[in-house]
């Protein structure tokens, strides 16, 4: 099996090109007709370098390869984890000429000169965009909860300079692509947790005291326990995802209690630390990602990603350009903007457990075995590889949450930066540290 996509899907989108730059052979660089590259630009833009940079979770060197081999052109890929990451949009913003921005630092970027706006005409895949990204409503039409930063909060800009949003209006012009998504959610170990795990309350139940862990981040943190605390019925919120100060000082003092009576084991800060809590079994139940899981599993290690009934905690990153980004390296990134969004990338990212943003464009470069267990919620008909060729899921395993239009249609809150958020930042170190 191809450990990178299917080769018949590379070669399609390839041939695709091809045809496109043999009908768009008397058109001018930069006309907004290309839909591949005429010979005359191709002999221009084999010493265009693009510097990509995002999370080691999306800024992976092998797409850049496939990018750069398809697209005659090359693609640097340049990954930094999280507060250094928003220091380089924020201060090396020339350095860069795209990057993956989550929707949480649109936050910080939108109105700080760092991006310039994605005309929509340039992008062929909008209407191939999940309508949580572009309506703000679940694949049957109903309206996905406003809580945290919804992804129509921040992507549709108000004019071409990209400064101002709408906040859900659709307009000419989007502050980026969207990319990358999924809804998170608790991981357990089932073989220990002596009993059905349904809720998110389950997190700070006196059971699984010692045994419970959170990540370390503000945000992510405290919307972990509120949806526990709420489901409790210990607090009501008025959005979990955008706390007043009142609403996060109870929520600190309860996660406060919880750690002097004993109850959290461990504050994790990176993959390995959240695997190795649940593979060694000294924590049961935990805020995970769904690779770390897998990575769990593939130790032959019982561990679920387990579906809540209050729903999930949702994510997202886009593809968005440098505000100095001009001419020929424009246009570049406009191809491979649509490159990114024609399935390669999101085949690949689905290996790893996370969604794309245009699904069906991914499914192209997927076996029927792989869309049916990574998006469509059926048992795997042949062992689940990773995009390296690791066995990830046997024949006959169905991934957690079902399908995707279940797990991207159960969203209870955004992952968000809060208007309280240096209040925040100072009330969780105080927790942290007690």
């Amino acid at each position: 099996m191809s450990t990178i996509g299917k080769t018949r899907g590379a070669k399609l989108l390839r041939r695709g090109l091809l045809k496109g730059a043999a009908a768009a052979g008397g058109l001018a660089a930069g006309s907004g007709a290309l839909t591949g590259f005429p010979t005359i630009w191709a002999q221009n833009i084999k010493d265009v370098v693009l510097h990509h940079a995002g999370p080691p979770v999306t800024a992976i060197p092998r797409i850049a390869e496939q990018a750069s081999k398809e697209l005659g052109f090359t693609v640097q890929m340049q990954a930094s984890e999280n507060a250094d990451l928003l220091n380089r949009f924020l201060l090396q913003s020339s350095s860069i000429d795209c990057a993956d921005i989550s929707l949480v630092f649109m936050r910080y970027l939108i109105g700080r000169n760092v991006l310039q706006a994605i005309p929509l005409s340039k992008f062929k895949y909008w209407d191939k965009t999940l309508p949580l990204f572009t309506k703000g409503e679940y694949a049957d039409g109903r309206k996905a909860p406003q809580q945290g930063i919804t992804p129509t909060m921040v992507l549709y800009a108000t004019d071409a300079t990209g400064q101002k949003v709408t906040s859900g209006a659709p307009t000419e012009w989007v502050t980026a692509i969207p990319s990358v998504t999924n809804g998170d959610t608790l991981g357990i170990r089932p073989d220990l947790t002596g009993r059905p795990i349904s809720s998110w309350g389950d997190l700070l139940s006196p059971e699984f005291k010692g045994r419970a862990a959170l990540q370390d981040s503000p945000t992510i943190g405290i919307i972990d326990v509120a949806m526990a605390l709420e489901e409790r019925g210990d607090i009501k919120y008025g959005n979990k995802g955008n706390m007043t100060k009142e609403e996060i000082d109870k929520t600190i003092q309860a996660m406060m209690d919880l750690k002097k009576a004993g109850h959290f084991r461990s504050f994790w800060t990176s993959f390995d630390q959240s695997v190795n809590l649940m593979a060694s079994g000294e924590v049961v139940i935990q805020s995970m990602w769904s690779p770390a899981v897998a990575a769990v599993r593939s130790r032959g290690i019982a561990c679920t990603f387990q579906p809540l009934k209050e729903g999930y905690r949702g994510w997202g990153y886009t593809l968005g350009v440098m505000k100095h980004v001009d001419g020929l390296k424009l246009d570049c990134f406009n191809e491979y903007m649509n490159w990114y969004a024609a399935g390669f990338q999101g085949a690949f990212i689905a290996r790893q457990g996370y969604y794309s943003a245009q699904p069906e464009n991914a499914r192209k470069f997927l076996t029927e075995a792989e869309w049916d267990y990574w998006y469509a919620g059926k048992p795997a008909a042949t062992d689940i590889f990773s995009p390296y060729g690791k066995v990830m899921e046997k024949a006959g395993n169905v991934r957690d949450g079902g399908s995707y239009t279940e797990r991207l249609g159960n969203i209870a809150v955004w992952n968000s930066v809060m208007d309280e958020d240096r209040y925040l930042t100072r009330k969780w170190n105080e927790f942290i540290t007690s």
